[in-house]
């Protein structure tokens, strides 16, 4: 079976976008990992992965596996290293409760693995809305705000009434009932009142950290 067949690694991508392709590990077998790092290695090349989990992580071969940079907490491995980070920081990631930190987490090893530092605001969410309140000084004065928020999802649409920077709303499956999923969160993004507001998927750290980085790299 020729595993390196089912693989063709994008290595232009940065050229062509401004941003290196990532490697989704989600449904991936141990074979087609260890086999994506040999091109890797082979093309001196740099990747960030997603949704890595530690078993697989830990069933590399050695030569790879020590040279991989393991977050638990956000499932994202660094296989190379990350640009230098900016003296700046320019986007905060902002989440209403400690059980979407995950997510939060997948946003900023994003970011870092792109040289961009991110001011983290957690567990600010409505049920106690002093919290933000505390806060929303240092946010306001970011070009971009991430906010992750599960349950109904209305804190990106408080966020997006209080600031004048780019505001993303990634919703989490986090919630009980009908909130579970995420679908009760996302559809509040979505139908939120406050203009301009962007959303991604449910739970797509990775995707909301892109969409800030694109934000920032456009051309003035």
């Amino acid at each position: 079976m020729n595993i390196h067949r089912d693989i063709k690694l994008d290595f232009e991508r940065r050229a062509r976008i401004g941003l290196d392709e990532a490697i989704l590990a989600s449904g991936k077998t141990v074979a087609h990992l260890t086999a994506i790092l040999d091109e890797a290695t082979q093309h001196n090349a740099r990747f960030l992965f997603t949704r890595l989990t530690r078993e697989q992580r830990d069933a590399l071969p050695e030569h790879h596996r020590s040279r991989i940079d393991y977050d638990d907490l956000s499932r994202t491995g660094y296989f190379g290293d990350p640009l230098p980070l900016v003296t700046q920081t320019r986007i905060a990631v902002v989440a209403a409760g400690t059980s979407d930190i995950n997510v939060v987490r997948e946003i900023s090893r994003t970011l870092n693995w792109y040289g961009e530092p991110a001011l983290e605001v957690t567990d600010v969410g409505l049920a106690g809305v002093w919290r933000l309140l505390e806060r929303i000084e240092e946010i306001r004065h970011m070009p971009v705000v991430i906010v992750v928020a599960g349950m109904d999802g209305a804190l990106p649409t408080v966020v997006g009434g209080l600031v004048p920077g780019v505001v993303i709303g990634c919703p989490t499956s986090n919630g009980y009932g009908v909130a579970t999923g995420g679908t009760a969160a996302l559809n509040t993004m979505l139908s939120s009142c406050s203009s301009g507001l962007l959303v991604t998927n449910i739970d797509n750290g990775f995707g909301a950290a892109c969409a800030a980085l694109r934000v920032l790299q456009a051309p003035r």
